[in-house]
């Protein structure tokens, strides 16, 4: 296979830190649960979801694949490499626009026990790849889930969410 003319790489960071009134366990649940991670992640309620499946252990894998106004698919690839349980999750994954493999990253989501909440760190590794230019969307997009999961959390009864 050959390399795109334009091959390059951009790399970033960022971190997110959100404190969420819901125990530890129920925040991992959120995240583990594939019913429970559809209802919120996503961060735009117009786009069309055209797939999702997920096997939440360590050696799985999430797939999400949506559909913008524009009929293009927008497809997120997960493998998880280190999980757990109410502490940590560690995954790599890669983002396409219709077939055009846009980035790459690893993620360390972490919960800490905070008076009566957690406090959830999100931290992603990523590398923007082949001319990609990424101008803040993708924190952007992150912080746009990461809000709805908060919302979710409020809005869900202690047995819905587990824990």
């Amino acid at each position: 296979m050959n390399p795109p003319s334009t091959a390059s790489e951009a790399h970033t960071s960022f971190r997110i830190d959100r404190k969420l009134q819901a125990t530890p366990a129920r925040v991992f649940a959120a995240w583990s649960r594939a019913e429970a991670k559809q209802a919120w992640f996503s961060c735009h309620d117009d786009w069309r979801n055209n797939g999702y499946l997920l096997d939440f252990r360590i050696g799985g894998s999430e797939y999400n694949e949506v559909r913008d106004g524009d009929g293009l698919a927008h497809v997120f690839r997960a493998h998880f490499l280190d999980i757990v349980p109410d502490r940590r999750i560690v995954y790599a994954y890669d983002l396409l626009l219709g077939e055009r493999r846009i980035s790459v990253s690893l993620v360390t989501v972490a919960f800490q026990p905070d008076a009566g909440g957690t406090l959830m760190s999100f931290t992603e590794q990523v590398v923007f790849l082949d001319g990609y230019a990424d101008h803040g969307e993708r924190r952007e997009g992150t912080e746009i889930g990461l809000d709805k999961l908060g919302t979710w959390l409020a809005a869900q009864s202690v047995d819905a969410v587990g824990g």
